[in-house]
């Protein structure tokens, strides 16, 4: 049936209708009849295998000998088209069925392929779970409804977690001295039985102003926060305090390239506590410096819940561990805090936050909180007009710690958390939009796919995942996991992922 269908073809194309088409007719024309060619070699090459009779008795996990020989079939949705595979099971009274010709082609439960799983998870990485029905159409001719897309992204993603906690760096890949880590919170709006208890609780005695859709502030109590981690390797970059104060506005003076940053991955849960996602970062760099040797630093902007987390990993994992506050979080204060010395559009607040940052990066974080309280008491300002004043300088004395800039600059720390607002942003804000409200095990499955492609691990995810299903499907199905071959053929290469 290949043959005729391939012979077929080149006589379309070589006479008739086929001479006169366009460029573009003749590539959507090769495009739809070249996967009909490529389904029938499938399909023949499933045939040409055989029924897969066992090369020797079967056993289940179960320990129970399996004797009787069934036919059966079954469907494969597969990136051709559908095919249709006649294989042989092994059973007995009262058991399930196992089928060797499934363990030598690795088939998955469902109906669909891992190679149309594999278009999904690419597809709802990065679009809306309807616009990947569509790609997925489009780009391998098979429908997919969209509960059965969430479905395949969520299996897509399954061994996320496992992925990560059994690989280790490869040797002689260059990586520089500074192991750095970043945590942020994104909020995403969730359907209403998936917030966390206290937030639907809001949510429920909440009274809104219009009923068929939410108004300013009324998101409030609709969405769950996502924890969002990233860590990285990068080489030390010297600075001083005035080169970073005449990088910033008004004045943006160039300063030196920057280092690249350095085996970056980047990752965000929902289902998990900030506990539990900073515990994998640190296992993360664990996994990178395990010796540690290497700079640790922490680059947060002030929450305090995930201060106290890092405090706590780092005692119990013996880590000296340099915290940095985020510099642009601090000059985001200071700006609001000149609201109450200058008019809005001035040179003169310009000016006034450009002095104090300064001086909060050579050190003097104290000093300049006392400064704007004396200032405000001078100029005998009401509370409400004094209330950015105060609320700058309780951030700035709290976190003294943690804004020693003219020692990070001197050891070449980086002080910014650029990396993981961009992480936030590409992660949970650019794929929000393609749904209303999230479940949340079909936003948990999203996330992972994201970090993946992001973290440039989807190709390596994919091998442990397709061995992971093997493991899964098959090697549980017999005793001692000593899946049985066809007959006639060697067992399989697929070996399972420790």
């Amino acid at each position: 049936m290949a043959q005729d269908e391939f012979l077929q073809l080149v006589e379309y194309l070589r006479q008739g209708e086929g001479r006169d088409l366009s460029h573009e007719k003749l590539e959507e024309a090769l495009s739809e009849r070249g996967r009909e060619l490529q389904r029938l070699l499938f399909q023949a090459q499933v045939d040409s295998r055989g029924p897969g009779p066992a090369a020797e008795p079967v056993c289940g996990a179960d320990g129970m000998l399996r004797n009787v020989e069934h036919l059966h079939e079954r469907g494969l949705l597969t990136v051709f088209g559908e095919v249709r595979i006649r294989r042989l099971g092994y059973g007995t009274t009262g058991v399930a069925s196992v089928h060797p010709l499934d363990a030598e082609l690795n088939l998955p439960v469902e109906a669909y392929s891992l190679g149309v799983r594999r278009v999904v998870a690419e597809q709802a990485a990065q679009v809306s779970f309807d616009a990947t029905g569509g790609a997925v159409e489009k780009q391998t001719g098979t429908v997919v409804g969209k509960r059965q897309i969430e479905e395949l992204a969520q299996r897509a993603a399954v061994d996320f977690d496992a992925f990560y906690a059994q690989r280790t760096p490869v040797a002689g890949v260059p990586d520089s001295s500074i192991l750095a880590m970043s945590i942020d919170g994104k909020g995403v709006v969730m359907l209403p039985r998936d917030l966390r208890e206290p937030t639907r609780t809001a949510a429920q005695s909440a009274s809104n102003k219009l009923t068929k859709r939410l108004t300013k502030g009324e998101k409030k109590n609709r969405k769950r926060m996502a924890t969002v981690a990233a860590v990285y390797s990068v080489a030390p970059y010297v600075r001083t305090p005035h080169q970073i104060a005449r990088s910033m506005a008004p004045i943006f003076e160039a300063v030196p390239p920057r280092p690249p940053v350095e085996h970056k991955r980047v990752w965000a849960s929902l289902q998990q506590t900030p506990e539990e996602v900073i515990g994998e970062a640190f296992c993360e760099a664990l996994r990178r410096d395990p010796k540690r040797q290497k700079t640790w630093v922490a680059l947060v902007d002030g929450n305090a819940t995930q201060l106290k987390i890092l405090g706590s990993l780092a005692q119990e994992h013996q880590v000296s561990l340099t915290i940095v506050m985020d510099v642009m979080h601090v000059t985001e204060y200071l700006w609001k805090a000149s609201l109450a010395f200058t008019k809005e559009a001035s040179e003169e607040r310009e000016k006034w936050v450009a002095e104090r940052l300064l001086n909060v990066l050579l050190g003097k974080a104290s000093l300049v909180a006392a400064g704007m309280r004396r200032s405000a008491t001078l100029r005998g300002l009401s509370e409400k007009e004094r209330e950015p004043v105060e609320t700058t300088a309780k951030y700035l004395l709290n976190h003294k710690d943690y804004l020693r800039y003219d020692q990070f600059l001197a050891a070449g720390l980086p002080i910014a958390t650029g990396v993981i607002e961009g992480a936030c942003r590409h992660l949970v804000c650019d794929r929000r939009d393609g749904a209303a409200r999230w479940s949340l095990v079909g936003a948990e499955a999203v996330l992972c796919l994201r970090a993946l492609r992001s973290s440039h691990d989807l190709d390596a995810y994919w091998r442990f995942h397709v061995a992971q299903e093997y493991q899964r499907n098959y090697v549980a199905q017999y005793a001692n996991g000593d899946v049985v071959p066809v007959k006639g053929r060697s067992r399989t290469e697929l070996r399972v992922v420790r």
